[in-house]
């Protein structure tokens, strides 16, 4: 007999408890139950017609019984949300030629009129210590200089970045352009007239009936708010196809003032757009890549310093940009809190019920002599994690606030290193990454965390469906060998 390599023995333990646990009242019944079945089956026909005459029941009210049974099981059947698949998911990958290394960026930011020296310094600085690496990219209009931030550049980067992950996404799937039920585009600072998902029905000849939506203005965690949105719409429509898109088009987006606050946008923003096909058709269960099991939304907008953390506003010279403010962590962390409070208990065994409880119960009677409070250990609920690449000091706190290892946020440091930060896109990329690498299993459930403004924090929870194949074609194709790579602290440019 072949024995069983430690590690993978300690894992197979491991989930059989939580199995256990998890699964605490199932237990006892079910042998209670087989017990009580086995039991009536040894009953002959006469005695089990004399147990029934026992009980004083008459033919009538079994029926009615019988009847109402039937009828409050088919309304459960009936009323049980649909399932939502994940299909397949496909991103834009920017060609070469609008790599933007670190030294075009200071030379560039160095020709700019409107940037004085203290700016140029700033945002090398920030550069410096931001976690890119040297192949993110940049539209053509903002390589300019001084950048041309047209509305026809505007629409031509949307066409490119939108266009190329849907057409990579049809080409996975063999969508019908046609048999799309559901179309949700997401862009926040960029809304032209028609709309941008006007701009995609136009494109791919879809349905003159089909459910579009156009969201903006909702930040970098428009994305999941797209997914949500989606889910919504395929429960009230059965055998539906829904398409979601997500992007942040940076060409009107360049700031060209002076303000420290307003100029982070300009080092860590990208290119990037991802597309979606989320459906709720059975027939697709057996080809989806994920199935949405939950999303949970926190929005902190109430209160008015979340409300102004990232905030888009005129400075003292009439410059547009999007200001973020020194708070933006600290807010960052209080809608995290809260969004943590709601996914904790759909997604945590029971184990950790408890021990969050105990220590609850210590403080309220000990004070602080019953310790730190305790932080659920969220491993034990996903194996991947998706946080949103919005820039390195995102992606330290949470790791720091939930006590999580380097490998469970490395997706999110090599997407922010080869892509910088895409927006909402960013974690498809992210998603992707982890199946480039051959570490998705069927089974592994990942969580996607998302921040954006108003402030909001929303997550997702999904189920892996099937293994994906290897070598998994998308956005890391060409360069998933290199990764992970050592990404310094610091990179010194001056």
């Amino acid at each position: 007999m072949r024995s069983v390599p430690l590690p993978r023995f300690l894992s197979t333990v491991k989930l059989g408890y939580l199995n256990v646990v998890n699964h605490l009242l199932a237990f006892p019944i079910i042998p209670v139950m087989v017990a009580v079945l086995l039991q009536v089956l040894e009953l002959g026909p006469d005695e089990l017609i004399a147990h029934w005459r026992s009980l004083g029941i008459d033919t009538i009210h079994a029926l009615c019984t019988i009847f109402t049974v039937v009828v409050v099981a088919t309304a459960s059947f009936m009323s049980r949300p649909r399932p939502v698949y994940l299909v397949d998911h496909a991103c834009f990958r920017p060609p070469r030629t609008f790599r933007v290394p670190f030294a075009t960026f200071f030379e560039h930011a160095s020709f700019m009129p409107f940037f004085d020296e203290k700016s140029v310094r700033f945002q090398v600085r920030i550069l410096e210590s931001s976690g890119l690496g040297e192949e993110t990219c940049l539209p053509l209009a903002n390589r300019c200089i001084p950048p041309c931030p047209s509305m026809e550049a505007a629409c031509a980067e949307a066409r490119l970045v939108i266009f190329s992950a849907i057409d990579e996404l049809i080409a996975k799937t063999g969508l019908k352009p046609r048999d799309v039920d559901i179309l949700v585009v997401n862009c926040s600072l960029f809304s032209p007239t028609p709309s941008l998902s006007a701009m995609i029905v136009n494109k791919y000849k879809m349905r003159s009936n089909i459910m579009s939506f156009n969201l903006s203005g909702m930040g970098c965690s428009a994305g999941l708010i797209s997914i949500d949105l989606a889910r919504s719409l395929l429960q009230a429509h059965p055998n539906s196809y829904a398409l979601v898109v997500s992007t942040e088009i940076i060409t009107p987006n360049f700031y060209a003032g002076n303000e420290r606050s307003m100029l982070l946008p300009n080092c860590l923003f990208r290119m990037g757009a991802a597309a979606v096909l989320l459906s709720n058709s059975r027939r697709e269960e057996d080809r989806a890549k994920y199935r949405l099991l939950h999303v949970v939304r926190t929005h902190e907008g109430a209160d008015d310093r979340a409300y102004r953390c990232v905030y888009e506003e005129e400075d003292g010279e009439d410059n547009s940009g999007i200001s973020l403010s020194k708070e933006l962590m600290a807010v960052a962390g209080e809608a995290l809190r809260a969004n943590i409070t709601a996914v904790g208990p759909l997604v945590l065994p029971v184990t950790e019920h408890l021990l969050f409880l105990a220590s609850l119960v210590a403080r309220r009677l000990l004070g602080p002599r019953g310790g730190k409070p305790y932080i659920p250990d969220f491993k034990r609920a996903f194996e991947h994690l998706c946080i949103h690449a919005g820039g390195r000091a995102v992606i330290d706190e949470l790791q720091r606030s939930l006590g999580l290892p380097p490998a469970l946020v490395e997706a999110s440091r090599m997407t922010l290193h080869r892509f910088g930060n895409t927006s909402s896109s960013s974690l498809w990329y992210e998603l992707a990454y982890i199946e480039a690498k051959g570490r998705m299993r069927r089974g592994d459930r990942v969580w996607m965390i998302g921040f954006g403004s108003g402030f909001k924090c929303n997550s997702a929870v999904w189920r892996c469906l099937r293994t994906p194949k290897a070598p998994v074609d998308g956005p890391w194709s060409d360069c998933i060998h290199r990764y992970p790579v050592h990404v310094p602290d610091m990179v010194k440019l001056l």
